[in-house]
């Protein structure tokens, strides 16, 4: 049941747990897991085997670095040897209640209609009784649809099994229906508001839509400034992967940054390469094992995903720390002087000196350390290149904990348009 606590409006009361407690509670649920997935999963029990580990000595978040990360690849690769479950499989296969399909092919028996992965994110949006929602993901083969659906009328929301496609009749249902919420992409709702202006639409005057939900794509800040000033709609997001059963993470109504669903989840950031686990505030690779159902034995899955933690306390009451969002993939990052360095964090950075028409980030090591140079463009000739090279460093520090070794200012013939925005020039011997 869903609490209502003064200010602090939470789904339920593990949302707000102390911290102590929460952290008591994820390490019994983590033992728990590893124990039963041992027994029932043969290819957890052989990963288990080849590590030298005994499922007892995984008692805490910090045991998982003893296990290997087993990403998408080597999942697909497990299928396509021991068909169609990988060894994963952990009940009978005729007491699953639904099979999905994500890309690979990935075939995904962990779905079941008792657990609601998707609840507490669809309620920290507002999404309630009185709403009717569009929800525009797939309901065949993937997951999203229906698991969407499902968290919706937990919160006592009427959905609509839209889908995506027919965008004309899309509108028509959402004026016709007095939609007052969306379910699916930025890039879509953001074609939709566009067809139904090119039909003679008044958004804010003629459609009823006050909350719109996104996952499986960046809401840039943009976008997000575009549909709240300007469409009057507001905007919340969810990370989660399909092949782990679902929602990781949310947003609150604070907006800054997104709740680990830490009851459900064991969620690392680490090092991709090393498989170590990073501390606040550094950029890694998000790892995931699910604690919330006896069905999928999968431990210790890769996303791909490369966010950070964030540990301060949130005013919203919600207890679970944050990640700071999906800012890239594990193959757009520089690792530099131990920190990464990821493509979108840059370009977030260089966005805010529209000044800068063109820029690259060099690392080179010299002497055995990594040095990282900004070659920038400027739009002026006449300009005080030390204040400005202060404050971009100031702000990249504050956004990727690194600074510049070397800022140097160039004329536009030195560095190409489609140029590389960050090169690697390091030799290793």
């Amino acid at each position: 049941m869903a609490l209502e606590n003064g200010k602090n409006n939470h789904f339920d009361k593990l949302e707000a747990m102390g911290l102590d407690e929460r952290v008591e509670f994820l390490n019994n649920r983590l033992k728990e897991t590893a124990a039963y997935a041992y027994e029932h999963s043969a290819a957890t029990r052989t990963i288990f085997q080849k590590a030298g580990l005994k499922p007892e000595l995984i008692r805490k978040m910090e045991d998982l670095e003893r296990l290997p990360i087993i990403r998408k690849a080597d999942l697909i690769e497990m299928q396509k040897q021991d068909l169609p479950w990988g060894g994963f499989l952990m009940i009978p296969e005729d007491n699953i209640e639904r099979i999905f399909i994500s890309p690979g092919p990935v075939y995904e028996p962990l779905h079941t209609s008792t657990i609601r992965w998707f609840r507490r994110s669809f309620w920290a949006a507002g999404f309630r009784k009185a709403d009717v929602v569009i929800n525009t993901f797939t309901y065949h083969l993937s997951p999203a649809g229906i698991l969407f659906h499902e968290g919706l009328r937990d919160c006592g929301a009427t959905p609509i099994a839209s889908g995506t496609g027919h965008t004309e009749m899309q509108i028509k249902t959402i004026q016709e229906l007095k939609v007052t919420a969306f379910v699916g992409t930025p890039s879509y709702l953001l074609s939709l508001l566009s067809k139904a202006e090119e039909m003679g639409l008044d958004i804010k005057k003629d459609l009823n839509l006050k909350r719109a939900w996104f996952t499986g794509e960046m809401l840039t800040l943009s976008i997000r400034k575009t549909l709240e000033k300007d469409y009057g709609i507001e905007t919340f997001q969810a990370y989660g992967v399909t092949e782990t059963g679902g929602c990781l993470a949310y947003e609150c109504e604070e907006k800054n940054g997104l709740h680990l669903m830490s009851d459900e989840y064991a969620v690392e950031i680490v090092d991709p390469k090393t498989g170590k686990q990073l501390p606040e505030g550094e950029v890694g690779e998000i790892v995931v094992t699910p604690v919330n159902n006896k069905t999928w034995g999968l431990m210790r899955f890769g996303t791909g995903d490369l966010s950070c933690l964030k540990k301060e306390k949130c005013s919203c009451g919600r207890t679970a720390y944050k990640l700071s969002g999906i800012i890239g993939r594990v193959g757009d990052a520089v690792k530099v002087r131990g920190m990464f360095v990821v493509g979108k964090q840059a370009e977030d950075v260089f966005k805010l000196f529209p000044e800068i028409v063109r820029y690259q980030i060099r690392i080179n090591r010299p002497a055995n350390r990594d040095e990282m140079t900004f070659i920038c463009v400027h739009n002026e000739k006449e300009f005080d290149a030390k204040k400005l090279s202060e404050e971009l460093n100031k702000k990249f520090q504050d956004r990727c904990l690194l600074k510049a070794d070397r800022i140097e200012f160039v004329p536009a013939s030195a560095l190409a348009e489609e140029t590389k925005l960050m090169l690697d020039e390091r030799k290793w011997d």
